[in-house]
């Protein structure tokens, strides 16, 4: 996974001299403290001896598990603490070892300005940020105390439903702990859901009480049983239209009467480890969101999981919290910092990155920037300067493009410099070295974009490309830890060894749970495949929740009970435990589709390896079974996608590349070529896309707030580009696309030769050539879409007919061979090695001696005629060939010479075909 280094090869050889000296220079002092690490326990060693060592084993003995950490074989881990199995005992606990550190932060608003588009016409409002505000974890407790007391003077009552619907802020930690303390079951919804999946969560659980901000205030929030809406923003306390019976208040006036002495001397019922902490609603990925009931055990147990993979966490830490807290990942990734006194800094994807990097704008889509804070201003990570944050792939494959399209735009000096420094690092890394050189000099401002004290990235949410995870390993200078976990098992599963730099896998299982494969027979998935164990992927541990809300159904099909009373969790991924103990996820259940042929499509797969291609910035595979082919939805890069359309002289606005039938054959060359390069199949390769020129955000409702595609939307939005991609009368373009794709395998396979290869070859560009022409005039392409069927028929029917002419030739002259051979042996048995006739001459394909065909092919084509040694040798090789081997490479050349005696002619053939027949009969 090196960068392409196409250097000056002076320059080249003067960074390899410093890095011999800066080797010989630090060698010793390097291998000192490398020998005293390991002695502490450290984890040094190559990338090769680092992936050996166990993560992980089956506790039975068998390959399909379950596998359980190796420093839980024995007992699953159900607690941080001892006694502490509940969210509000663990919250307590926090406060009396933390009672003055910072807790939780919020960046002050100084102003808020309008700022001109680059267009001139569009204003959007940006504001200028202060520094970070605290609040001590003394100052949280009360804040929250005093919520709680105020929620219970309003009427909510324990074991009853509150729903929470707000974005990530300070405000969210302390209503969840509010709600902790008081046995108060909190309803999380995502506050980029639609209004039908807002309503479907709300009245499901038939909330009375709801906790929210002033910007979605304002969509109305209007349900059958809601009375309380409470405001987490200065808001008046009253908000005109709404109907009579609704109350508005303030978070401060709750706050206020639970303060009261009245409120604050009520006894509050304290929750058990088995009741419910949260009713987490799904992202809808696959449809309705589900309520996922999580108790306080399940979430004690998964943080603890998740705390253990993390080395060296403590109070001195800081976190950055911007992801949805509706999403189990951040909300477990907060509690474990509260658990163990680090600091939360809030913010959000816009205004994480300074506004002056244009490239690192995570957030935003690589088409028009729509960061919040002003021109100029330092955004969330520079301040705060983190040293523990979370992050989807999604985001991380955006920081990975951003800054390549960056480094390509440097100067021959410095991307020369980059590339060099990126590769010895990534050696080194592979080896188990730093390099804090380089780190320094190079690397020191992609690692600003976070801040610049990055320790821990933890990824989640969905597979993170090995591409993207190795430009994180070396540029920001840290570990990422991969995990894998769902809402149902609170976000616990596996999270890989921060050591442990292997790409594409997910580690081993977390200390809370253990690991088994259950066959999946009609995916062809076994657990007694090999070289590894494969198969649909279950979980079982304290951490497996009591299931989804009001949906007992659905429970008894993805939820069992052991004969241990362990509780499993049925996830629908497939994957493959590696001999370490490590788990690599390779498919799932729900994405593959059989076509019309039988072939199975991974549509997840076919997504992953297709988004490496800098030409996506996104993409959707779509497969209906009634059909041959595969389709796909792209988001492409914008800078990209004009590049390539300047470079073939097409011209139009963004909107009017995307939709151009032109274009699209162009992305699709570019694309079906990625497929190839990433060695995916045939038939996982999409014959037709369509370019999209909006980017697909949470707001759109095509994607979650994690960014995983939401396929049944998606599948809505883009139904007309659907049936038009699977219609009749388009099906010249994927014709082409095939055209496209046999072309690319002869420039891979080229064993074609002589007329038939070049000829192929030059029909493919023929046919290409054609296209061409036909998108460069989009008025004519309609009138000649059955000439362009007629070529490439005749042309596949031309390849049909080459090949079986070439078979039957090769096997009409390999008989020809054998015949001739059989005679000439047959005659010298007669004659006892007498000397051939002259009528017959034995021609090998070189010189008076007598050689082989593997040597005489170098050589003119003389007769060698007299008699045959025997026995028969050829003169180069080494060891001497009797006469059933003489000459067995196909390579080897007869030829008879006949006279013009018609008769003596025939006669040598009379005899072998008699001889053959006695042979027969002496065999029978």
């Amino acid at each position: 996974m090196k960068l392409k280094e196409d250097l000056n090869p002076m320059l080249l050889l003067l960074f390899h001299l410093m890095v011999w000296i800066y080797t010989f220079i630090t060698f010793l002092p390097s291998f000192v403290l490398s020998w005293a690490s390991s002695h502490d326990g450290g984890f040094y060693g190559s990338e090769e001896e680092r992936a050996k060592r166990a993560k992980a084993r089956p506790t039975l003995g068998r390959p399909e598990g379950p596998y359980r950490a190796m420093s839980a074989t024995k007992r699953l881990v159900k607690s941080l603490h001892p006694g502490v199995d509940t969210l509000d005992k663990m919250f307590e606990y926090a406060v009396q070892r933390f009672p003055h550190r910072d807790c939780l932060g919020t960046r002050e608003v100084i102003s808020e300005e309008d700022e001109r588009q680059s267009n001139g016409k569009v204003f959007k409002k940006v504001v200028v940020l202060g520094e970070y505000r605290w609040l001590s974890y003394e100052e949280v407790h009360t804040a929250a105390s005093q919520l709680g007391s105020g929620l219970a003077s309003l009427g909510q009552r324990p074991k009853n439903n509150i729903a929470i619907f707000c974005e990530t802020r300070a405000e969210w930690i302390i209503a969840a702990q509010a709600c902790f303390m008081y046995n108060f079951q909190l309803v999380t919804l995502y506050s980029t859901l639609g209004g039908p999946a807002i309503a479907h969560g709300l009245n499901e659980t038939q909330v009375t009480h709801i906790i929210t901000s002033r910007e979605l205030l304002e969509t109305r929030l209007k349900f059958r049983w809601l009375q309380h809406i409470v405001v987490v923003d200065n808001t008046p306390t009253s908000w005109p239209g709404y109907p009579r019976g609704i109350s508005v208040h303030n978070m401060a006036a709750v706050q206020k009467l639970g303060a009261r002495p009245e409120n604050a001397a009520r006894e509050r019922e304290q929750p058990l480890p088995s009741d419910i902490a949260v009713i987490m609603y799904t992202s809808g990925s696959t449809g309705v969101p589900k309520g996922v009931m999580i108790s306080h055990s399940n979430i004690i147990a998964g943080i603890t999981g998740m705390a253990e993979r993390i080395p060296n966490l403590c109070e001195e830490d800081s976190y950055i919290g911007y992801l949805p807290l509706a999403h189990v990942l951040e909300l477990s990734a907060e509690l474990v910092c509260v658990a163990h006194g680090c600091r939360i800094g809030y913010s959000s994807p816009q205004t994480l990155a300074d506004q002056v990097h244009h490239y690192c704008d995570v957030a935003s889509s690589s088409h028009p920037k729509s960061t919040k804070i002003k021109r100029g201003s330092k955004g969330d990570t520079s301040v705060l300067q983190p040293t523990l944050m979370a992050a989807v792939p999604e985001i991380m494959d955006r920081i990975y493009k951003n800054v390549m399209t960056k480094v390509e735009e440097m100067n021959c000096v410095q991307r020369t410099l980059f590339i060099l420094a990126y590769n010895y690092k990534l050696e080194q890394l592979s080896k188990g070295y730093s390099t804090p050189l380089c780190d320094r000099l190079v690397f020191r401002k992609v690692r600003s974009l976070l801040g610049g004290q990055t320790r821990v990235l933890l990824s989640g949410g969905a597979p993170l490309s090995a591409a993207t995870q190795r430009f994180m390993n070396v540029c920001f200078c840290c570990p990422v830890g991969q995990g894998y976990g769902l809402t149902e098992t609170c976000g616990a599963g596996t999270i890989s060894e921060l050591w442990d730099y292997s790409t594409g896998r997910v580690g081993g299982p977390l200390v809370c749970c253990e690991i088994k494969l259950k066959d999946w027979v009609e995916g062809g998935y076994r657990s007694t495949d090999k070289p590894h164990p494969r198969g649909e992927i279950l979980i079982g541990g304290p951490n497996v929740t009591m299931g989804y809300y009001k949906k007992e159904a659905k429970n008894q099909e993805d939820f069992f009970v052991d004969e241990n009373g362990q509780r499993w969790f049925c996830t629908g991924d497939i994957g493959e435990f590696h001999e370490d103990g490590c788990l690599k996820i390779i498919d799932r259940k729900k994405d593959l589709v059989k076509l019309q042929a039988g072939e199975y499509v991974s549509l997840g797969k076919v997504e992953a390896m297709l988004k490496n291609s800098p030409l996506v910035d996104n993409i959707c595979a779509y497969a209906n079974s009634d059909e041959m082919y595969v389709i796909g939805f792209v988001v492409p890069n914008q800078k990209h996608l004009m590049a390539l359309a300047d470079q073939h002289g097409v011209r139009g606005s963004w909107e009017e590349l995307c939709s151009s039938k032109a274009m699209e054959e162009l992305a699709l060359k570019v694309i079906t070529e990625a497929a190839l390069a990433a060695q995916l199949e045939r038939f996982e390769i999409p014959r037709k896309i369509h370019l999209s020129p909006d980017p697909w955000t949470p707001e759109t409702g095509l994607v979650t707030d994690s960014f995983k595609l939401k396929r049944k939307e998606l599948k809505t939005h883009y139904q007309d580009d659907i049936e038009r991609m699977y219609d009749v009368s388009y099906e010249t373009d994927g014709v082409f696309a095939d055209v496209v794709l046999l072309n690319s395998c002869l420039e891979c396979h080229s064993r074609s030769s002589g007329w038939v290869g070049s000829s192929f070859r030059s029909s493919f560009k023929l046919l290409l050539n054609l296209k061409s022409t036909a998108d460069s005039q989009p008025d004519k392409s309609d009138g000649n879409a059955y000439l362009y069927i007629l070529i490439v028929m005749s042309f596949y029917g031309v390849f049909l007919c080459g090949i079986m002419l070439g078979y039957f030739r090769s096997k009409r002259r390999e008989k020809r061979r054998i015949n001739v051979f059989t005679r000439l042996v047959h005659e010298e048995e007669q004659r006892e090695w007498g000397a051939l006739p002259k009528k017959h001459s034995l021609t090998f394909p070189g010189v008076s001696l007598p050689f082989c065909g593997n040597h005489g092919n170098h050589f003119g084509h003389l007769q060698y005629e007299g008699a045959l040694p025997s026995p028969l040798a050829c003169a180069l090789c080494t060891e001497q060939s009797s006469v059933s081997s003489l000459c067995s490479s196909a390579d080897t050349r007869f030829a008879i010479e006949e006279e013009s005696d018609s008769g003596t002619a025939e006669e040598p053939e009379e005899n072998t075909k008699g001889g053959s027949e006695n042979s027969g009969d002496d065999s029978g």
